[in-house]
This record gives structure tokens, C-alpha cells and sequence, in this order.
């Protein structure tokens, strides 16, 4: 591969790709400083405004419980190096009720008030359920399975009756949660604007390869109480977005023609729909 050339702005050096997918290559760099630091170089994608709207995230945490963006050149971001642990990995090693915690606090830091004005391009968290909406009305029409209907109406409910509105990360999970210099950080935000129990949601679903976790009656409960300390909602209405969010996500990949994960999220939705039920 040709060896990339950043802005000389930059001054970084040492380039190696470290990570490559449909929609980016990461590198990690040395700053003039001798400090690492991550750049990402977003490819042309259909969703590369999620990643856009995630910068602008990034701009407004200023560090926070997330990365620092330490500057932007088009589709091109230089990051602060989080560390090189997930949270995924201290699962195994330290257990889940620790990595539940660990979460639970990334998300309370992400929470904190900034006097900064928020990122005027955050997606409205409606748009975001567009995919579910689009796949209950697919359903009905059809006649199919009514779990869609179902987790569409939640969905329905919980947006007409938002608790806590402010910017969302979008996707917090296991393996974007790492560990460095300065503690727990999240990374990869999507930049969304809305209740703060949506941001607890995908939790449920991960580690991916988990599921004697994910569909862990005990598991939901616990995620469920801690998060609700953590965001002051009850534990029913975190229960309600996590099926509404992993209905999402199987729509998501009901749109990809991937039915095996979207029978995997469909299966952890009923489990968290079964506890939500016994509240």
C-alpha cells in the first residue's frame, strides 16, 4: 500500500493502518509531541454523514467520556489514542457486573453538561427509528409476524413522551468503550439527539458472540437497575428502548438480507421483552 500523506499541518509521522473497513481506515500516527494519536479516513458510504455527525459529537464532548478530535481535514479525523483494551476483553477478565459498571459511568460522563452550543446537525432520534417504521408498515401490509408492529408502537410511544433530551453517542457497546491514559472512553459516536435511555439500549445486545449473556433474564434485570441509577428512568422504560432499539437493529439487517442477525437481535428483544413483562 502507498503510504498516506495527512495534512502537514498535522506534523504526525509513523503511519500504520491498524484497521480497515467498508467505511474507514484507521491509523495510529506519532504527534511532534511522541504521544499516539488515531487517525480515521472515512471512505464514500451511504451512512459517512453518520460518521460526520459523530465528529461533531466529538467537537462538543471536548474529551469528556469520549476521544478528543483533535482536528478535522474533510472526511479525515485525527483522534486522541483511547487506549488499546475494550471493555469487551475486561469483561472476560474482571466479569460482567464490572463491565456493566464501567458503562454505566462512560455514560454518566458522557451526560455531563457542557456550556458549549450543541452540534446543530445531530439526528433527530425519530429519523433514527426510520428503518423499524419502514419495516412494521412492510409487515403489516403483508400480514407477517407482529413483533415489529409491536417494538414500532413502543417505539411510537416512547418518542411522543421523551424523557431527558441532549446528544446521544448513538452506539455504545462493549467494543467501543476502551481503556488508556485517561480512563474509559468512548468511541465512534453517530451524533444523535434524544432520550438518554437510548444510548443504554445497545448495551443489551453485546458483546456480539455473548448470547448466554444477552439472553440472560438475570443479565436484563441487572443492566436494567444499574443503568436506571445511571440515566434516573425506571428500569421498564430502559426495557422498552432496548426491544424498540433491537427491532431496529434487525430491521437494519432485514435491509441487508441478514437473516441470521436479524433473528439474533429479534431473540434478544423477546428475552428483554419477557423481563420487561415481569415488572
Amino acid at each position: 500500500m502507498i503510504e498516506p500523506v495527512f495534512p502537514a499541518r498535522w506534523n504526525v509521522s509513523d503511519p500504520t493502518l491498524i484497521a480497515e473497513t467498508f467505511s474507514s481506515r484507521i491509523w495510529t500516527v506519532r504527534l511532534d509531541s511522541g504521544d499516539i494519536a488515531v487517525i480515521k479516513d472515512l471512505k464514500p458510504f451511504d451512512d459517512v454523514e453518520d460518521e460526520l455527525r459523530g465528529a461533531h459529537y466529538l467537537s462538543w464532548r471536548d474529551g469528556v467520556g469520549a476521544v478528543r478530535l483533535l482536528d478535522r481535514d474533510g472526511q479525515r479525523m485525527l483522534l486522541e489514542y483511547a487506549g488499546d483494551r475494550l471493555l469487551s476483553q475486561d469483561l472476560v477478565d474482571q466479569g460482567d457486573a464490572f463491565a456493566t459498571d464501567v458503562a454505566a459511568d462512560v455514560m454518566a460522563r458522557l451526560f455531563a453538561p457542557s456550556d458549549t452550543p450543541l452540534p446543530s446537525d445531530l439526528q433527530p432520534l425519530r429519523q433514527r427509528f426510520a428503518a423499524l417504521f419502514d419495516k412494521a408498515k412492510a409487515c403489516a401490509d403483508a400480514g407477517q409476524p407482529r413483533f415489529y408492529l409491536e417494538a414500532a408502537g413502543i417505539a411510537e410511544r416512547l418518542l411522543a413522551e421523551p424523557h431527558d433530551v441532549r446528544p446521544l453517542h448513538g452506539d455504545l457497546h462493549h467494543d467501543n468503550i476502551l481503556h488508556g491514559r485517561r480512563g474509559w472512553l468512548a468511541i465512534d459516536p453517530k451524533g444523535v439527539l434524544g432520550d438518554s435511555a437510548f444510548d443504554a439500549a445497545n448495551l443489551f445486545y453485546n458483546p456480539l458472540g455473548r448470547d448466554d449473556l444477552c439472553l440472560d433474564p438475570a443479565r436484563i434485570a441487572h443492566m436494567a437497575t444499574v443503568f436506571s441509577r445511571t440515566l434516573r428512568q425506571s428500569p421498564r422504560r430502559l426495557l422498552d428502548y432496548a426491544i424498540a432499539y433491537g427491532c431496529l437493529s434487525a430491521a437494519w439487517h432485514a435491509g441487508d438480507d441478514n437473516d441470521k442477525d436479524e433473528s439474533r437481535e429479534l431473540s434478544v428483544a423477546q428475552a428483554i421483552r419477557a423481563v420487561r413483562d415481569e415488572l
